[in-house]
């Protein structure tokens, strides 16, 4: 039987791991470098979903080869109930006044009180909870109502999320330490998204071609 409390806590473990390593290396690399030390100040904050992601495929990785259970099986089932919390920590962005969008004209902007300049913003954060949580998590389970094919739920996260993300992407102001990375438009965010769209797709195919 599968432990409940060790799987949980080791995708737990799993996520605060990628996502901080992920976080320095794709957004504090100079940091890092400059002092190595600096990934263990968690204080000082700084997660990335990318990473965490891989930080929770590696766990499940492991977990599954001890437990002799089907990755990509396990994977659908994770993969079913991630946009639920995706959606409750972006309005816990939204409520803390962080990761919010660029500015805007429109009567349903914010002015966030993190916020130096004080300007109306999108509120990117309601739109990311909403699309990557309420709008993928519909997505997501109405896939798994239709088929029973391992790895066709987990390939959709990939591909809807990083779709998704890609596009709110362009609502949402940039970090202000490392601004656009390419083109002056597109954001580490947005950068990240493309291979794992890319794997999505590659997962499809096998899990399709060996159904």
């Amino acid at each position: 039987e599968i432990n409940d409390m060790v799987f949980l806590y080791g995708l737990f473990f799993g996520a605060m791991c990628g996502g901080r390593v992920g976080y320095m290396l794709f957004y504090g690399i100079d940091q890092l470098l400059d002092n190595p030390l600096s990934l263990f100040y968690i204080w000082q904050g700084g997660l990335s979903f990318h990473g965490g992601l891989i930080g929770v495929i590696i766990s499940l990785i492991i977990f599954c080869q001890k437990k002799k259970i089907e990755f990509l099986r396990l994977m659908d089932g994770v993969a079913l109930a991630m946009p639920i919390g995706l959606g409750l920590v972006r309005i816990g962005n939204f409520l803390n006044g962080e990761l919010y969008g660029k500015a805007t004209n429109g009567d349903w902007g914010f002015i966030f009180p993190t916020d130096p300049f004080g300007i109306l913003r999108h509120p990117s954060q309601l739109y990311e909870s909403f699309g990557e949580g309420l709008v993928l998590f519909v997505i997501l389970f109405l896939i798994s109502t239709k088929t029973n094919i391992k790895g066709i739920v987990s390939s959709s996260f990939l591909i809807f999320y990083g779709s998704i993300r890609f596009i709110i992407e362009l609502f949402r102001q940039p970090d202000a330490h490392m601004g656009y990375i390419a083109f002056d438009s597109l954001s580490m965010g947005q950068l990240l998204c493309i291979p794992m769209i890319i794997v999505g797709f590659l997962i499809l195919i096998y899990s399709w071609k060996y159904r």
